[in-house]
């Protein structure tokens, strides 16, 4: 156990932020060829710049810068890796009104290595403008390949499946060395799958498909594992567990039981943000597995639903929380980003959080914490 490594905050948030529709245009006109890469780089610089001020001011502990510089969740990770294409999945969002959309999951189609770096130019101009502790996110290994099941990989391309994880896992080891030189100490990985294979339907479809559910929770969790392996001793590693969010849609359903015992005790990650935000992310039960020298981070804010949540629920959701693990292993956070697809084709309604939402969310995060645990 690392003790350098277990974050002192009580309060994260999980890093996409609401985009300016500055922002958003310049993308546009960028990807339509109206724009050079050097104007959108300089609204990015300077919508960053802002975003770390605002998140600065309201006192949070740990910035990020909004995700600004990519497109969507798990974009800059398929722009600077190359391998992949992305195309609907065999997974579907979908939300209380009965509306319901093809999930995208990328599809390997080529060797996997790495083009250029993927957040490590990030990280750079993040921790030129920040005061505060600052946080890159990056999706883990597993997204490469859940959703397309039998067809994630061309068997032509990787006639053996174990070096498609080989090469994946040399990306993931590449760029958290380059992160650490330029002086990272806090990652987070991105991870749907895991949650998703809490939900019996989609443990269903993947046994449809011909994959053993509980192989691919193995297989998850030890090839990122594998990846973070030779992390330094005082680099941070935390996991958001997401079940689906894009424009309050989601994937998935289930509590952590089926996967708690081996996402808290085998996983080599130092903090977990988990989505709590709804009945459908289960009870607190399985927080007994949180060991000692990890921490919990709960979602108990939504980044899907408009409504503030009072600082007396919440507290009495933690107290509840309290029942299976410790406050010193717990925290708060919102349940997933505030802007996690953004830019993707796949986003087919509007994000229902606006800026001021996102700001008295992350305004009542700091009360609690400092209700709670006496800081944030």
């Amino acid at each position: 156990m690392a003790l350098a490594r277990i974050p002192t905050n009580s309060v994260d948030h999980v890093g996409s932020l609401r985009r300016p529709p500055e922002l958003m245009q310049a993308w546009r006109d960028w990807e339509a060829g109206k724009l050079p890469f050097d104007a959108l780089r300089e609204i990015q610089d300077r919508t960053i710049r802002d975003a770390v001020a605002m998140q600065e001011a309201i006192g949070l502990p740990v910035v990020t810068d909004g995700e600004f510089r990519r497109g969507g969740w798990s974009r800059g990770f398929l722009s600077a890796v190359e391998g992949f294409d992305f195309r609907a999945s065999r997974l579907t969002f979908r939300n209380d009104q009965g509306f319901a959309t093809p999930s995208p999951a990328p599809v390997v189609t080529k060797r996997v290595r790495r083009r250029e770096p993927i957040v490590t130019g990030d990280f750079k101009f993040l921790a030129s403008v920040a005061k505060h502790r600052v946080k890159v996110t990056m999706p883990t290994p597993s997204h490469m390949h859940f959703g397309q099941f039998k067809d994630a990989i061309d068997r032509t391309v990787y006639p053996d499946v174990e070096q498609y994880w080989d090469d994946l896992v040399a990306v993931f080891r590449q760029e958290i060395a380059e992160l650490y030189a330029a002086g990272c100490r806090f990652l987070q990985l991105d991870e749907v799958p895991l949650a998703l294979l809490c939900d019996r339907n989609i443990r269903d479809l993947a046994t449809s498909e011909g994959d053993d559910p509980e192989r691919l929770v193995c297989r998850y969790v030890d090839v990122l594992n594998r990846a973070v392996a030779e992390r330094p001793a005082d680099m941070t590693v935390a996991m958001h567990l997401c079940r689906g969010n894009m424009e309050g849609l989601w994937m998935g359903d289930g509590g952590y039981a089926p996967i708690a015992e081996l996402l808290f005790g085998r996983c080599d990650v130092d903090a977990y943000l988990l989505e709590y935000d709804s009945p459908r992310a289960g009870d607190f039960a399985p927080l007994r597995f949180v060991p000692p020298g990890k921490r919990a981070y709960l979602g108990l804010i939504s980044t899907k639903k408009t409504a503030l949540e009072s600082l007396e629920d919440l507290v009495r959701r933690l107290d509840e929380a309290q029942t299976f693990a410790p406050l010193e292993r717990l925290g708060l956070c919102p349940q997933c980003g505030f802007s996690s697809a953004a830019m993707s084709k796949f986003a087919v309604l509007p994000n229902p959080i606006d800026d001021n939402i996102q700001h008295a969310k992350l305004t009542r995060l700091i009360e609690v914490g400092e209700r709670v645990w006496g800081h944030a």
